[in-house]
């Protein structure tokens, strides 16, 4: 039994019951909520000391935190990893940018909307346009393809919905960007998940 400490609100905590739910990996979900402190709790500190969800630990004691090293482990010798080195290699390209260029404009913007309840204008104005290029790198990888990587779903396409598709959420229209839209509905669909755009 996996056991996920993780917010439900929380699109990298998300991604692992995503990979846990693909595999049959029965897991055991503590809600820790991020807005109100509990992930700032000496208990949760001890545990996780740079205090963020998600964190796993297994059967074993093992705790694993880091939303994309939890997925990686998980699907270790599956078909959501290339065999290919270079393919792999571009998937790993695409988690890096995930955490570094996209999550901290969508995901950041939207935790400032949704869950602090700000106002377009007590957000940093910076953020709105951080959120277009993202998806506008996203809108042109997609022109000519389905998935992130190799034509087919892998942890690349897993990452990068994950806030994608609360995009409005954080105040923006998935209609001008058609080819990410599109691939939204394709990779909730592999996954079994119903659509969370409007």
């Amino acid at each position: 039994m996996l056991t996920v400490y993780g917010d439900s609100g929380s699109g990298n905590c998300l991604k692992v019951k995503f990979i846990a739910d693909r595999f049959g990996i029965p897991l055991k979900w503590i809600e820790v909520g991020v807005v109100n402190g509990e992930t700032r709790t000496p208990q949760f500190l001890a545990m996780n000391p740079a205090g963020q969800v998600p964190t796993v630990v297994f059967d074993d004691g093992r705790i694993l935190a880091q939303s994309n090293a939890i997925m990686l482990h998980l699907a270790e010798g599956s078909d959501l990893i290339p065999g290919e080195a270079f393919d792999r290699a571009l998937m790993f390209q695409w988690l890096f940018w995930e955490q570094y260029s996209h999550e901290t404009a969508i995901a950041v913007r939207r935790y400032h909307k949704m869950f602090l309840k700000k106002s377009d204008a007590e957000i940093d104005p910076a953020l709105m346009p951080k959120c277009e290029r993202a998806l506008d790198v996203m809108e042109g990888h997609l022109s000519n393809r389905s998935y992130f990587v190799a034509e087919r779903l892998s942890l690349a396409d897993i990452a990068l919905v994950a806030y994608t598709r609360f995009a409005h959420e954080a105040g923006l229209d998935l209609v001008k960007w058609p080819q990410v839209r599109a691939w939204v509905i394709r990779i909730e669909c592999d996954l079994g998940l119903k659509t969370a755009l409007p």
